[in-house]
Order: C-alpha cells, then structure tokens, then sequence
C-alpha cells in the first residue's frame, strides 16, 4: 500500500489517483487547517510543505507524493507547543479573519529554512547586479505566493522578521 509520512505519521494514500492533496486532507483525513481558497494554485490558502519544499495542496495529486515527508498547519508546533513563527503571528497580529493563515505560517516556515540555507529569491539574485534589498523585501518577495484579502502583510512581514531576528541570536 502506498503512503506518504504526514506530521510525523505515515498514511495511506487514497486509491483514486485524481484525489488531489488538499482534497484527501480534508475528505479523507478530516484535516481542515490547510484551506481551500482559489483551488487553481493562485492565492496560497493551501500551501504545504513536502519534503522541506512548500507547495500548494491544491495542485498536487495526493499519489505524487508517495513516500514524501508532508507538514501541514496541524504538524508545524511541536506537540502542544507552538512553533516560534505562529507565536510570532499572535504577537504581531499577522492575521485577521485568519482564512490564509495556516498557508502563510507553512510558507513562512519554508522561507526561513530558505534563508537559512542562503537559497536566492527573485530578490536576492537581482541584488547582485542592482542595489541590495532590504530583508523586508526579501521577504515580502517570498511571501508574493500567499495572498490575505485582508491586508495584514506588513505585520506577516514583521511576524516573520522577528523570528529570523531571533535565530540569529
């Protein structure tokens, strides 16, 4: 039987191979924190992260994933404890209606494992042949695949700036 390891727990994968991720989230393992927004890949709501690689659920047929280490929302704390980016999000009230949030926070997990490991963005590539780019739009740059109708990009922005300020510590 085919499986995938979602946060930490190996499944098996559905037996129709049209199921899209998203879908057997949330039809098959009753998992509603990734969320369903434009379902064509456009806004983020859905965003994933497979094999340390952020990805939209949306797009992605559950049986490409066999094998895969997938972390959505539900996987990113540690146990009961929140991971320091959705502390930040609280404390830099990053969200409103909090619709795009759990994309947002796996997004913004991936982009500090990005940073960490010094991975170029449309950015920071440019910056070689231009002036260099400030972190905030470095960030903002990454973040251009996660839509909030709401607008709270600048406090997502500084939700995330304080948790790349302290692993720099």
């Amino acid at each position: 039987m085919a499986t995938l390891n979602l946060n930490g727990k190996d499944v098996s994968l559905p037996d129709d191979p049209r199921t899209t991720l998203l879908d057997f989230l949330h039809q098959h393992l009753s998992l509603f924190g990734t969320k369903k927004g434009c379902d064509h890949g456009q806004c983020g709501a859905c965003t994933v992260i497979a094999d340390g690689k952020r990805i939209n659920a949306c797009l992605v047929f559950a049986f490409q994933l066999e094998g895969a280490e997938v972390t959505t929302i539900e996987g990113i704390g540690e146990g009961e404890s929140l991971h320091p980016l959705q502390k930040a999000f609280i404390e830099r009230d990053a969200f409103q209606c909090g619709y795009c949030t759990s994309g947002q926070i796996c997004s913004g997990v991936s982009l500090l494992r990005e940073m960490k490991n010094e991975d170029p963005s449309a950015v920071t590539y440019s910056q070689t042949r231009h002036s260099k780019a400030s972190l905030k739009e470095d960030i903002s740059e990454r973040m251009s695949g996660n839509l909030c109708r709401c607008g709270a990009y600048p406090n997502i922005v500084d939700a995330i700036t304080d948790v790349i300020a302290l692993e720099r510590q």
